[in-house]
C-alpha cells in the first residue's frame, strides 16, 4: 500500500492534548501544518486506556478538520489481545490505512505488554488484517539505546522488515553521516524498504537534552554548547535562528542524498517546523524554492 510522489514524503507528529489549553495549541498547529499538505500526519500513542482513547480521538480530529490522512501509532504495551483487535478493528472501520507499529515505552509500574518487541506486533496484524494497513516501523541509526550490540539492533530492524512493514521512520538525529550510514548497511543486507528521516527541530536546549537522554540521541557538542549558552543568556531569538539554520542544512543534505522525505517531530508546535518546509521548498506553496535534485 506504498505510495510514491513526485517530490519527498513530508509528515508531521503530534502527541494527543490532555486538556483545554493544549488542545488550542493542537489545533492551531494541526491547521497551519495541514496547509503544506503533508502525506500524512502520525499521532503518539499511550499504554493506558485513557491515552489510547485520546490517539484515537486525536486521529479522527485531524482526519474531519483537515481532510489530512492520519496514522496512529500502536504500541504492544497493551494489556491484553482483545484491546489490540479492538483498536485494529477501529482504526479499519474508520478508514485509517497507516499505522506507526512500535513496542512503545513500558508502563511505569513495570511489566510488559501483549507482545515483548515490535515485530511481534507486525506479524500480528499482518497475519489479522493482510494488507489492511501500510505499517511504519522505528529504526535507529544511532541504534537503539537497550541493543547491546549494532549488530542486534539491525537484526531487529531486519526482522521488523521480514515481518511486513513496508517503511520505516529513524529516531531523530543530527548526523546526516549517521543516516547515510544506517541506510548503506541496511541495503547492504537486502532490505529496500523507504527509510525516511526523523526530524527534531530545535528550539531550545533544556527540552531538547531531556528527550535526547530518554530515547539515546547524540547532540553533537558543538550544536549543545551553543544553544545551552544562548539559552541561559535568555536569547530564545539567536538560539532559534541558529537552530532553524542547522536543521535546514541537515535536511537539505539528507534529501540531496538521497533521503526519501521528512518526518517531522513537532511537539504539537507549527512554527519552526514551517519555516524548515519554507527553506526547503517542501509542502503546498514552497515549490517555488524546491532546489533539491
Amino acid at each position: 500500500m506504498a505510495t510514491t510522489t513526485e517530490y519527498p514524503q513530508l509528515s508531521f507528529e503530534f502527541f494527543p492534548p490532555k486538556n483545554d489549553k493544549q488542545q488550542e495549541t493542537f489545533e492551531r498547529s494541526r491547521d497551519q501544518l495541514a496547509e503544506l499538505g503533508p502525506d500524512y500526519m502520525s499521532v503518539t500513542f499511550g499504554a493506558g486506556g485513557s491515552t489510547r482513547t485520546r490517539t484515537f480521538e486525536t486521529v479522527r480530529n485531524i482526519i474531519e478538520a483537515t481532510g489530512v490522512p492520519a496514522a496512529p501509532h500502536i504500541s504492544c504495551m497493551s494489556e491484553d489481545i482483545d484491546s489490540i483487535r479492538d483498536l485494529l478493528d477501529d482504526y479499519r472501520d474508520n478508514g485509517i490505512d497507516r499505522l506507526v507499529v512500535l513496542r512503545g515505552d513500558r508502563p511505569s509500574g513495570g511489566g510488559t505488554g501483549v507482545f515483548d518487541h515490535a515485530v511481534d506486533l507486525v506479524r500480528f496484524i499482518r497475519e489479522y488484517y493482510g494488507d489492511r494497513f501500510h505499517i511504519e516501523v522505528a529504526c535507529y541509526p544511532e541504534h537503539h539505546p537497550e541493543s547491546k550490540t549494532p549488530e542486534a539492533d539491525m537484526k531487529h530492524f531486519r526482522a521488523k522488515v521480514d515481518a511486513g512493514a513496508d517503511g520505516a521512520i529513524t529516531q531523530y538525529f543530527f548526523s546526516a553521516e549517521s543516516y547515510f550510514r544506517f541506510v548503506e548497511d541496511v541495503r547492504s543486507r537486502g532490505v529496500d524498504v523507504p527509510i525516511v528521516p526523523g526530524i527534531m527541530p530545535i528550539t531550545n536546549y533544556s527540552g531538547l537534552a531531556r528527550f535526547s537522554r530518554m530515547c539515546g540521541a547524540e547532540i553533537p557538542l558543538w550544536i549543545a554548547k551553543r544553544i545551552e549558552a544562548w539559552e541561559e543568556a535568555e536569547d530564545m531569538t539567536s538560539l532559534r535562528a541558529f537552530g532553524e539554520e542547522v536543521i535546514t542544512d541537515l535536511c537539505r543534505r539528507l534529501l540531496e542524498g538521497g533521503a526519501p522525505g521528512i518526518h517531522f517531530y513537532t511537539l504539537n508546535r507549527w512554527k519552526a517546523s514551517t519555516a524548515l518546509c519554507r527553506n526547503l521548498g517542501l509542502g503546498k506553496g514552497n515549490e517555488a524554492k524546491r532546489n533539491i535534485a
